[in-house]
């Protein structure tokens, strides 16, 4: 009988590194899909990926070499302001850019494959407990700015300009956003690699969407299926011989789809003509309105008066 996976340290390891990316990757991919900002989150891992060969090419852990890297290309997107918004062409530049940075460091030393495969694909099953701990500092860290930024950002994603002249620093908000969004990009590639960041960054935010309006509850929503998709991600790779990436992407893709076919028949989700939900900018599937905005905030007035 084969034993539970809790028996061994690299199974709690992996499990406790899960939670934290898990939390971490839920509270970030709700603003990251408000905002319209899923492709920039996938430039930031390709980037990492650039950074993490480097940094194994130096002989560093590749963990610094994500951040220095995803910190440093979200502070220059941050320095552009809301002009970064819509320029995909750009973004995908950087993103191919970085890519081939990496292909680059691997061709200098070939013998490096292994860590670059482990890089794309994830290692969690290979995390340390003193990785744990870096993760943990990390994810308090994201998790800290996040609940000083919470109110704010939210009105300035929903409605920038009238958040500007309410006097929101919104070009302020984007570059932290931007930063804690690279922190957060940096954690879930140890998770689920380079290549399926989105699933854990955007799939569950992206689901918790289309089952709730409210921000809290997305969150809460967004979560929870986080959670669930790596805790149940790590216990079939445990059991099985396929990795957690693929189970973790799987399951997310699941119950987005689902997610997706049980919208219409929510409680005020039914659809009219002309009222496609889909047609609607991102962020007024979750608030409708920018004054629903300065509602939930509770800044605008606050800021105004200031």
């Amino acid at each position: 009988m084969i034993p539970g996976p809790l028996q061994y340290d690299f199974m709690q390891n992996a499990y406790a590194a899960g939670t934290i990316v898990a939390i971490v990757s839920a509270v970030v991919g709700f603003f990251v899909v408000l905002r319209g900002l899923t492709f920039a989150a996938e430039a930031f891992s390709h980037i990492g990926f650039a950074g993490a060969t480097g940094a194994v090419l130096l002989g560093v852990d590749p963990l610094f070499g994500l951040l220095a890297f995803t910190i440093l290309s979200g502070l220059t997107m941050g320095i552009l302001g809301e002009r970064v918004r819509g320029r995909d062409v750009a973004i995908g530049i950087v993103l191919a850019f970085g890519l081939g940075l990496g292909a680059l460091f691997l061709s200098l030393y070939t013998r490096y494959a292994t860590q670059a495969y482990s890089i794309l694909f994830g290692t969690i099953l290979g995390v340390s407990a003193d990785d744990v701990l870096i993760s943990l500092a990390l994810g308090a860290l994201v998790l800290a700015v996040v609940a000083v930024l919470y109110r704010p950002l939210i009105f300035a994603s929903i409605d920038p300009e009238v958040a500007a002249a309410r006097g929101v620093p919104v070009e302020a908000l984007s570059t932290a956003f931007l930063f804690v969004l690279a922190i957060a990009v940096a954690e879930a590639v140890q998770v689920v690699g380079v290549l399926l960041v989105f699933t854990l960054l955007v799939a569950p935010a992206a689901t918790a969407r289309h089952l709730t309006r409210r921000p809290t509850s997305a969150i809460l929503v967004g979560l929870t299926l986080a959670l669930a998709e790596t805790w149940m991600g790590i216990t079939l790779a445990y059991y099985s011989r396929f990795p957690v990436s693929f189970y973790i992407s799987a399951l997310g893709f699941a119950i987005y789809l689902v997610a997706r076919l049980v919208e219409p028949r929510l409680p005020g989700r039914s659809k009219t003509p002309g009222a496609d939900s889909s047609s609607r900018p991102s962020g007024t599937r979750v608030i409708s309105s920018a004054r629903d905005a300065e509602r939930v905030s509770g800044v605008p007035g606050s800021l105004a008066n200031g």
